[in-house]
C-alpha cells in the first residue's frame, strides 16, 4: 500500500478492533466523538533535538486536548525513541492515524539521516558508530505504527511544517530554526525532493546547521547569530530564487523585524498542524 507521499503507509496490527480510535486514558471519551464531523483525528508528533511534542487534532486542525511535551534524552537509539513516544502519547485522547515530523532525511518511511540521534549526548557531541548503524535505514513508519496501533506517515520536520503554512504558489522555501536548521522546498504546493541545505558549507569551514543551531546562538549571542541568519537567508535566495520563504521553529521569533517582505515568520505549532496535510491524497507529495 502506498500513501499520498509516494511511500508506503505502515498499518496497525490486525489484532483488536481495527476501526475504533486508540489513545490513552482519554480513549473512551474520544471514541464517542470519533464518528462526528471532527473526524478523522490525527495524532501529530513533532520530534525535536531538545523536545518531543504531540497533540491530537480534529479534521479542522483544532487540538482536542492540551499538547504534551517531554525533553529529548541522549543517547537515543531507534527503539528508545519509539518507547519514549509511546509513553508520551499515552495520556492523549483517541486518534485514528499518526503523522510524524522527523529532524533528518526520511524517504518512503525510512530514516536516511538522523544527525541529532547518532550522537553520544546530543548535537555537537561525538557520533557513535553503533547508533549511526541503527538509525541508517530504520523503518520508523512501521515501528511507530506497530507501537501506536494506527496507520502512520513520517516526513522531514521542515517539510511537514511547510505543508501547514505554504500558499501553494510558485517556489516556496521553509526554514526551521531550532536545535538545528531544517529546510523544505515546495513548487506550486508540491514537496520537492528533500535537500539538506543545512548540511552545506556556510562559513569558517562549518555548515549552516553548525553556525545557526541553538547551541551556537547561546554561545555567540543574539546579535552575531542574527547577522549570520540574514546572510544565510540571502544565500538561500541566491541559490534557489524562491518566491517566498517561511521561517519557523523555536528561534524563528528572533528574525522578526530583521527580514524583508520575502519572508514570513510562522508559529511553531505549524510543526504539528502539518500532520493533517500529510494525509491529503489530493496533494502530490514527493517525500
Amino acid at each position: 500500500m502506498t500513501d499520498g507521499a509516494g511511500g508506503p503507509v505502515a498499518t496497525a496490527p490486525a489484532s483488536g478492533d481495527a476501526d475504533a480510535p486508540v489513545g490513552g486514558p482519554g480513549a473512551s471519551v474520544g471514541s464517542d466523538q470519533a464518528d462526528g464531523p471532527s473526524s478523522p483525528r490525527t495524532l501529530a508528533i513533532d520530534i525535536g533535538g531538545t523536545g518531543l511534542k504531540a497533540a491530537v487534532l480534529d479534521a479542522t486542525g483544532r487540538m482536542v486536548a492540551d499538547r504534551v511535551r517531554v525533553p529529548t534524552t541522549y543517547p537515543l537509539p531507534p527503539d528508545g525513541l519509539v518507547a519514549a513516544l509511546g509513553a508520551l502519547v499515552g495520556p492523549l485522547p483517541a486518534y485514528d492515524r499518526v503523522s510524524v515530523g522527523f529532524p533528518g532525511v526520511v524517504r518512503a518511511g525510512r530514516v536516511l539521516t538522523a544527525p541529532h540521534f547518532v550522537t553520544e549526548s546530543g548535537p555537537g557531541s561525538r557520533v557513535v558508530d553503533s547508533l549511526l548503524a541503527k538509525w541508517t535505514g530504520f523503518d520508523a513508519t512501521a515501528a511507530l505504527a506497530e507501537r501506536l496501533g494506527r496507520p502512520c506517515r513520517i516526513a522531514n520536520d521542515a517539510d511537514l511544517q511547510g505543508l501547514a503554512v505554504i500558499a501553494g504558489k510558485g517556489l516556496e522555501l521553509v526554514v526551521t530554526l531550532g536545535t538545528g536548521v531544517g529546510t523544505g522546498l515546495f513548487s506550486n504546493g508540491n514537496i520537492a525532493p528533500h535537500l539538506e541545505l543545512a548540511q552545506a558549507p556556510f562559513r569558517k569551514d562549518q555548515t549552516y546547521n553548525e553556525q545557526l543551531g541553538d547551541a551556537t546562538l547561546q554561545r555567540i549571542g543574539l546579535s552575531k547569530w542574527r547577522k549570520r541568519l540574514v546572510e544565510a537567508l540571502d544565500n538561500f535566495h541566491v541559490l534557489l530564487n524562491f518566491d517566498h520563504c517561511f521561517i519557523g521553529g523555536g528561534n524563528a521569533r528572533h528574525a522578526q523585524g530583521h527580514v524583508d517582505e520575502r519572508f514570513t515568520i510562522v508559529d511553531n505549532v505549524a510543526g504539528l498542524l502539518g500532520g493533517i496535510k500529510l494525509w491529503d491524497e489530493g496533494a502530490a507529495h514527493s517525500i
